[in-house]
């Protein structure tokens, strides 16, 4: 993990819906430069996480950003420091790609209907050109992939600019070469200062190529977490998923040479 200063911090989280709790006491923190894959089989309560730190869901527990409480950041500064792409995405109104990306800039313009700043349309053109959206900038959102959906909400984060991305599963529906494009942006992205990454991952292999650290779930609880490699170990791993995950993908690779 990064020795730099804190960035985002989970102290004891816990969600309970109903008589079933979802999360049982979670601690975690994020630093600059940080990219903290959150891991874990179906159902072990990887996205209630995000759903609690992006405010969506009610929680008990403290979540800190730089030692201040979430609870009490109004929600347009919020969304300067936060930005969150959830797996999937509901359109209702036939918005074009641009107008879709355009959004992302709400929180830094105050008169934001009344005019573009010129910060806010260089913003989205570099989003739109980093997510190979461009072309399709004029194109009615209603006619796009799920893929193409999936690249116009991560360049509306990327137009949004905050300090830290939360990512759900980032690649979903995303191809080969899109799924490539995206993993070395966020690399890129997270090269500049003051800024750290949360993923929820399925693909472990993704979270040992790219993460600093891990938070491996397991039935709503935290089965480990700090150093990626030191957490997602194959003993740790044999025991949460019930079989020897390591020799898996091992077996898998071995197809390719």
């Amino acid at each position: 993990m990064s020795e730099e200063k804190i960035l985002l911090e989970a102290r004891d989280l816990s969600v309970r819906i109903g008589t079933k709790d979802i999360l049982q006491d979670i601690s975690f923190s994020v630093s600059e430069g940080d990219w903290l894959m959150i891991a874990g089989p179906n159902g072990a309560g990887k996205s209630t996480i995000v759903n609690a730190v992006s405010q969506g869901i009610h929680y008990n527990g403290r979540i800190l950003w730089k030692g201040e409480d979430l609870k009490g950041i109004r929600p347009y500064l919020l969304s300067r420091k936060l930005g969150v792409l959830t797996q999937n995405h509901s359109v209702g109104y036939a918005f074009t790609v641009e107008e879709v990306v355009r959004l992302g800039r709400y929180a830094w313009s105050p008169n934001f209907f009344k005019g573009r700043a010129e910060e806010d349309e260089s913003r989205v053109d570099r989003a739109l050109s980093d997510t190979g959206l461009t072309e399709l900038r004029a194109q009615n959102v209603l006619t796009l992939s799920g893929g193409e959906l999936q690249r116009v909400f991560l360049a509306q984060l990327f137009a949004q600019d905050p300090e830290l991305l939360i990512l759900d599963e980032p690649t979903n529906h995303l191809d080969m070469v899109y799924q490539k494009q995206i993993f070395e942006l966020l690399s890129e992205w997270l090269k500049r200062p003051g800024r750290a990454i949360i993923s929820v991952v399925h693909d472990l292999s993704f979270a040992l190529a790219c993460g600093t650290s891990a938070l491996l779930m397991d039935q709503g609880r935290a089965r480990g977490f700090g150093d990626v490699r030191q957490v997602l170990n194959d003993r740790t791993l044999r025991e949460v998923y019930g079989m020897d995950v390591g020799a898996w993908m091992r077996g898998l690779l071995s197809e390719w040479t």
